[in-house]
């Protein structure tokens, strides 16, 4: 079988610029592996732009000229838009089935002729939300149940059988990768010794809502509060940092504060990780901080670590809520950072490792044979499907509205919003849930008392979501 892959992001020989592109290689290896030629369209970039070869049977051509450096991509000439239709319809002319890693070719009539599967690997940039409105394929994989909620509650409204073309599938983690493993090698790239300095990781790309100013706020308090004064945190230098604007205005102001704060010694900013070191990379450390507001569709870097031993401290952002349990990972609200300086103060000073219940737990549920094994059924299955039915639903006074699958009651500060990376106490909605938690009908809520202002309020804001199919 001849498969096309689309991918917007950069691929490389031997780097992944994120986890997405991580299993896209996983998948297409499989894939190949299984005897299907496979060939990925990537986006082209000075530091890769020659072909070359995941394995004999997937080969990577970096020719599509989406505008780089990120964000953005489709701001570029319409020459190159035409060019990346033409490339991609050329390929899909003897094509068996066509996969879209990031649902962010924006185009259905190109693979309208070929069965078409679909991956949305995240719930933030525009191209891959737009594209679960947009597409039309026989399938769509979404990698968490947060995801699966996401999309429903908002592309699902208008085309109610894409939840029977929705596949929920959780990435997997190579187990035998992601293990305690010693650090030699990782220690002659970074020269570091964990036996005099604890070490807190930073494994994110450089983006303001992945949380490097929550690490720097809570080394802050590690150093100067808890007096270890000999913590060291690593933070890696994203790939082709020289050639954008943003990201070394980034690291400048990151930098900056660290200075301030009196922290510089503290912070060691390193090369690119390659995958085959990255076991040793968290290995090496005593905690891994993930901290940030991004709206993650899954989260590598906190179930990797784990992997390796080493406690993840993550923020009750997202998906992270639901992926373990509160028992089997150190969790606090968003922006707690005095809870997240106190776990992490423990974490030293108990050299706390992974526990044994939550290894097990991550390799029952998260297992990258299962996750490729079901790739290959969707991909290999996939056939031509009618066109989804656009079918709106008014909102009216018999609307069921429900508590949004973006939003949470924290314990102490109210609702918190994904989107908005802020809490907001709602006390009139707090009291609609209590008494009907799955939600409530906009006629109970004015039977109650409340202004239509209020709900519709509510609605604009993305509190709730109105459920179409409720039957009451």
């Amino acid at each position: 079988m001849k498969i096309i892959m689309h991918s917007i992001t950069p691929l490389f020989p031997n780097h992944d610029l994120g986890g997405a592109q991580k299993h896209l290689r996983y998948i297409s290896q499989h894939l190949g592996e299984c005897g299907h030629q496979v060939i990925i369209l990537s986006t082209r970039r000075d530091d890769t732009k020659e072909p070359f070869q995941w394995h004999p049977n997937v080969t990577v051509k970096p020719i599509l000229r989406y505008k780089q450096p990120f964000p953005g991509p489709y701001d570029t000439g319409a020459h190159n838009i035409a060019s990346i239709i033409q490339d991609f319809s050329e390929h899909l002319q003897d094509a068996d089935r066509c996969y879209i890693h990031d649902g962010e070719l924006l185009f259905p009539f190109v693979y309208e002729h070929v069965p078409t599967v679909v991956s949305l690997r995240d719930n933030v940039y525009p191209e891959t939300i737009q594209g679960a409105f947009i597409h039309q394929p026989h399938s769509m994989i979404l990698i968490s149940e947060y995801s699966r909620k996401f999309v429903l509650a908002t592309a699902g409204r208008f085309f109610p059988e894409l939840a029977n073309r929705i596949q929920l599938i959780p990435n997997g983690i190579d187990w035998h990768h992601f293990k305690p493993s010693p650090t030699k090698n990782i220690q002659q790239l970074i020269p570091i010794d964990p036996s005099q300095h604890p070490i807190i990781l930073h494994p994110h790309r450089p983006e303001e809502t992945k949380g490097m100013q929550q690490t720097i706020g809570i080394v802050d308090q590690l150093v100067h509060q808890y007096k270890h004064h000999n913590l060291r945190v690593l933070v890696p230098k994203w790939l082709g940092t020289e050639t954008d604007t943003g990201v070394t205005e980034f690291y400048k102001q990151m930098s900056t504060d660290i200075q301030e704060r009196g922290l510089s010694e503290h912070f060691i900013f390193h090369d690119w990780i390659p995958y085959s070191l990255l076991n040793e990379y968290y290995s090496l450390g005593t905690l891994t901080l993930s901290q940030g507001s991004f709206v993650e569709s899954f989260g590598n870097a906190v179930y990797e670590s784990l992997g390796c031993g080493t406690p993840s401290v993550v923020a009750r952002v997202a998906t992270h809520r639901e992926l373990l349990p509160e028992s089997l990972i150190d969790k606090n609200d968003y922006n707690d950072l005095d809870t997240a300086a106190a776990i992490c103060d423990e974490i030293i000073r108990s050299k706390r490792r992974t526990s044994a219940e939550t290894i097990h737990y991550l390799h029952e549920h998260y297992s990258q044979q299962q996750q490729l094994l079901r790739y290959r059924e969707v991909i290999e299955q996939a056939t031509l499907t009618p066109k989804m039915k656009y079918t709106p639903k008014p909102i009216t006074k018999d609307t069921f509205f429900a508590l949004a699958p973006w939003c949470y009651r924290s314990a102490s500060n109210g609702y918190y919003h994904d989107f908005k990376a802020a809490y907001r106490d709602l006390p009139e909605l707090d009291e609609l849930l209590t008494e009907t938690p799955a939600g409530f009908v906009y006629k109970q809520a004015l039977n109650n008392g409340l202004s239509a202002n209020v709900v519709e309020e509510w609605y604009r804001e993305g509190y709730i979501v109105p459920v179409p199919h409720f039957r009451g």
